[in-house]
């Protein structure tokens, strides 16, 4: 069962302010003129107020500011690894309503090379992470490994054997690749039998994403394209990287994604 983070804190911030209000303007106002010490103690009332001003720095900083995400799985790596805690910028791609997710201010769109969370369209309660590949309007080649952007060859290189052995993971090969304004590193688990080759045209309003770990994540070549309306926000930090009971690994920590 999901648990609707969102939902819940908006409803818990919804809720104490709402008693704030009552007894500011109803239950004050009722009792003018009697002292502090005469009224009754109400204890609902002063949780409400502890709690009303935490709930509301929290909401309003997940909401628009930052949202922390674990990375669950190896589909992003190198890039990401499982175990790492993540900072999402909400704000890059617009500000949008807690639980609703209706966009009320645009503040730019995704670009090229972006690592991006977003919501699955079939599950909406389900985030993934993924890198933009894809933009608006353009005709996304992958055929063995190699991407083609709009009849435009992405450049791709392979990396020393010494850097592709000190990569954390399966040991597959690691290569380079030039999307846009970044280079960032690839997994390519089995060089000569490339998974789901083909050619996908990118609709209007969406995006094609495709994970680091080219043969090992389930993308927009299984899943399809993603809307604008399911974007959450640009990954661009990494806090913490812990996986399950073992040491943290601080080398980690405050590590840009690139």
């Amino acid at each position: 069962m999901d648990v609707n983070l969102a939902l819940i804190l908006t409803l818990l911030t919804a809720l104490s302010g709402a008693i704030v209000a009552f007894d500011r303007f109803y239950l004050q106002k009722k009792t003018l003129g009697e002292s502090a010490s005469d009224r009754p103690p109400n204890v609902i009332v002063d949780y409400a107020r502890s709690f009303f001003p935490v709930l509301l720095v929290v909401l309003v900083i997940r909401s628009f500011v930052f949202e922390p995400f674990r990375i669950p799985s190896g589909s992003m790596m190198p890039t990401l690894l499982q175990g790492d805690y993540i900072f999402v910028k909400k704000y890059s791609y617009g500000l949008r309503l807690p639980v609703l997710e209706t966009k009320i201010i645009d503040t730019g769109e995704p670009e090229r090379g972006d690592v991006v969370v977003f919501r699955l369209p079939a599950e909406p309660s389900v985030n993934y992470i993924k890198r933009v590949v894809g933009l608006p309007g353009d005709r996304v080649e992958y055929l063995n490994h190699r991407l083609t952007i709009n009849g435009e060859s992405i450049p791709l290189s392979r990396e020393t054997e010494d850097d592709t052995e000190s990569i954390a993971g399966n040991g597959a090969p690691r290569f380079i690749e030039d999307l846009g304004d970044r280079s960032h590193a690839i997994l390519i688990a089995s060089p000569g039998n490339a998974i789901r080759d083909g050619v996908y045209e990118v609709p209007e309003g969406s995006y094609f994403m495709l994970g680091d770990n080219r043969d090992n994540s389930k993308d927009s070549r299984f899943i399809g394209m993603i809307p604008e309306t399911y974007l959450v926000g640009e990954a661009v930090r990494i806090w913490m990287h812990m996986d399950g009971l073992e040491v943290p690994d601080w080398e980690r920590i405050g590590m840009k994604i690139e």
